[in-house]
């Protein structure tokens, strides 16, 4: 679960570089090319399929872990204490879990859908797959852009809680380095929920003043 959470966690460093290039004034042109590259490069292909493997192995091992320490304690304590029990962001974890599988779904669906766009010709004068257009499409919805927002803050929170969480089961756990790792943490999870937030509202802004 840690090792899986931490692979993720690198992706989405890559992914918000990715979607930053979207807010360039050049019609989505770099953007398309690194969607290309990332398309036909063979260790990216090969890394995709081990990073759509370790997005599974992460939900289903975290399915089975809740249902693990449910199992574990059938019956639950008359007086509980709260300094002992667990904490309400680890409560939350799997219900989050579940709304960030669904945005899963839906964005894998919409990135799926990029063949039904017209290609267009990049600097050397090849054809490439238009993945900007619908990009900008989606984020003229103000529902997608909402949805996308909430789902960008869920994920914030999951890094915030199972940054540190990870390092502390895997071992690496000590007064001296915990308080950085915290900290740590806590600022990657606000610069990835930042970071990945205003691209659709920046796109979206610049939509409703143009039209």
């Amino acid at each position: 679960m840690s090792l899986t959470g931490i692979f993720l966690i690198l992706f989405l460093v890559e992914h918000l570089i990715g979607n930053l290039l979207l807010l360039k004034s050049d019609g989505g042109a770099a953007f398309n090319e690194f969607a290309h590259f990332m398309k036909h490069n063979p260790l990216i292909m090969v890394g995709e399929v081990v990073l759509f493997l370790g997005f599974i192995f992460h939900i289903i091992d975290g399915i089975m872990l809740v249902r693990s320490n449910n199992n574990a304690r059938p019956v639950k304590y008359a007086v509980q204490n709260k300094s002992k029990v667990t904490s309400w962001t680890s409560k939350l974890m799997g219900p989050f879990g579940i709304i960030l599988l669904i945005f899963l779904i839906i964005h894998l669906y919409d990135f799926f859908r990029y063949k039904y766009f017209a290609p267009v010709a990049n600097m050397e004068g090849t054809d490439i797959s238009d993945l900007a257009q619908l990009v900008y499409i989606k984020f003229t919805d103000p529902l997608y852009v909402a949805f996308y927002v909430i789902s960008m803050l869920v994920v914030g929170f999951h890094i915030h809680h199972g940054f540190q969480s990870a390092f502390q089961t895997l071992g690496l756990n000590h007064k001296k380095y915990t308080p950085f790792i915290k900290a740590l943490g806590f600022c990657f999870s606000v610069v990835i929920t930042v970071g990945m937030s205003l691209i659709p509202l920046i796109i979206y802004y610049k939509h409703i003043t143009l039209h």
